[in-house]
């Protein structure tokens, strides 16, 4: 081959290189930024009132002068509606039966979209459900809710058309010359004062824990949990990793058994993640009798990552050059001196690479903790508590509240919450392994 045609392939080679590279950068902020921008949302948002009244009333967050003072001030914006519909309950019940029995419906409906705004009415009696005991926490959904209060909405066949189209209806139509009517435009015309919005930024959301089904509170159980199980999962996976690729490597020699268990090793590494699942819920749950737990869990994600871990272990230690070992056996050492004091530490840029990349996968993974250690709800677990209790984890607790939840519009801003938390926490894994392996990497330089 000619050096010029030489020299335009390995530009050209270059060039699609960086052009690849430039690609899969575009397709990442692309799928990663609407990510990011709804998950700042559990960070940061404008509250309400009733936020920082949750706050104070179930995690003691807050200055409670403050707070009563806000309380006192929303309440008196809040009295002409109750004085309203006090004043039209009385007007009711002078109407005829026929007039009373439609308004009577119309009028449900309006207290029970004012009671999910504003929060309990004056004078009734403590809910049970936490939720039902606060007002709209945060300003974006009750924007929403005060328009499903101000307006019906109804869907409109177009003619010649099967589409349906939206169509809002003023709700103080259906209470036209009542003492109930002025109190739609007033609760638009104040709904500020009502809700008295602030911008926050809830930091807490990380290291609170989760109440009513994540209607409150944060991730810290979800967090942690996550941690627990890439912890004990990395101090199962990486010794008998990193020792079965030291064994594949330098001791192993090339027969028939050895190569069929290479093959059983990759054929591991592309078995679906359910079926180390199922694999745990029948061996380690039904016959070793672990009780469903982040142990259990992280044994299953262990055997899950080993393929990954053996795999990376044993390119990064073939990856040591030669003469390294000829040296060191040259001076005296035995085979098993160079392995722990040359080979190793030569490789362990490669091996912490590979490590990581399982860290990366057992954060991330659902299936295999769903029969094993994940539970919907939970509290943060004590670290002696891993051995025999399950735990709330991100990536079982994001699927759970995008298929399970019964009020997933008010916990939209939690599940991306948490998807953002979990990629931060695999980038910031995977930034660890970097500068890990750039500083050992410059000490092996010298």
């Amino acid at each position: 081959m000619r050096l010029s045609t030489r020299k335009l392939l390995d530009k050209s080679f270059t060039g699609f290189g960086f052009f690849a590279i430039i690609i899969m950068a575009l397709a990442l902020l692309v799928i990663i930024s609407p990510i990011f921008a709804r998950g700042s949302k559990a960070f940061f948002f404008k509250a309400t009132s009733e936020f920082r009244r949750a706050q104070l009333e179930m995690f003691d967050c807050g200055r409670r002068d403050k707070i009563d003072a806000e309380t006192e001030k929303v309440t008196a914006a809040r009295a002409p509606i109750f004085k309203m519909m006090e004043e039209f309950e009385v007007e009711l019940k002078e109407m005829s039966s026929s007039d009373r029995r439609i308004l009577k419906k119309d009028y449900k409906e309006f207290k029970e979209l004012l009671h999910e705004l504003v929060g309990p009415f004056p004078g009734e009696p403590k809910a049970v459900l936490p939720r039902k005991q606060y007002g709209q926490r945060r300003w974006n959904l009750a924007l929403v809710k005060a328009d499903h209060l101000i307006n019906v909405v109804q869907w409109i066949p177009q003619e010649g058309n099967e589409m349906l189209v939206e169509a809002k209806t003023p709700r103080k139509d259906y209470f036209k010359g009542t003492k109930l009517e002025p109190a739609f435009d007033y609760i638009e015309n104040n709904l500020e004062n009502i809700m008295n919005p602030k911008f926050t930024f809830y930091w807490r959301f990380l290291t609170q824990d989760s109440k009513d089904a994540h209607m409150f509170g944060g991730i810290w159980p979800e967090l942690l949990g996550t941690i627990y199980l890439v912890i004990l999962t990395m101090i199962f996976a990486v010794p008998f990793g990193v020792v079965a690729a030291i064994y594949l490597t330098e001791y192993a020699k090339d027969t028939k058994p050895i190569a069929l268990l290479r093959s059983c090793i990759s054929t591991l590494a592309g078995v679906p993640s359910i079926v180390f699942g199922l694999f745990g819920l029948a061996f380690l749950m039904n016959v070793v009798k672990l009780p469903k737990s982040v142990l259990a869990g992280s044994l299953t994600l262990a055997i899950l990552v080993l393929p990954t871990i053996i795999r990376a272990s044993e390119e990064a230690i073939r990856s040591v050059p030669r003469a390294y070992k000829e040296a060191s056996l040259g001076l005296g050492a035995t085979k098993w001196h160079t392995i722990f004091k040359v080979v190793l530490p030569a490789s362990l840029p490669g091996i912490l690479t590979g490590i990581v990349i399982s860290m990366g996968r057992a954060a991330g993974e659902t299936a295999p903790i769903i029969f094993t250690a994940a539970v919907s709800v939970g509290a943060a677990l004590k670290p002696w508590e891993a051995i025999y209790k399950p735990t709330p984890a991100l990536s079982w607790n994001i699927y759970n509240l995008a298929t399970e939840h019964e009020e997933m519009e008010a916990v939209l801003h939690v599940q991306y919450g948490m998807v953002t938390t979990l990629i931060v926490l695999v980038l910031l894994l995977n930034l660890a392994a970097i500068i890990s392996r750039a500083k050992i990497s410059k000490k092996l330089k010298g």
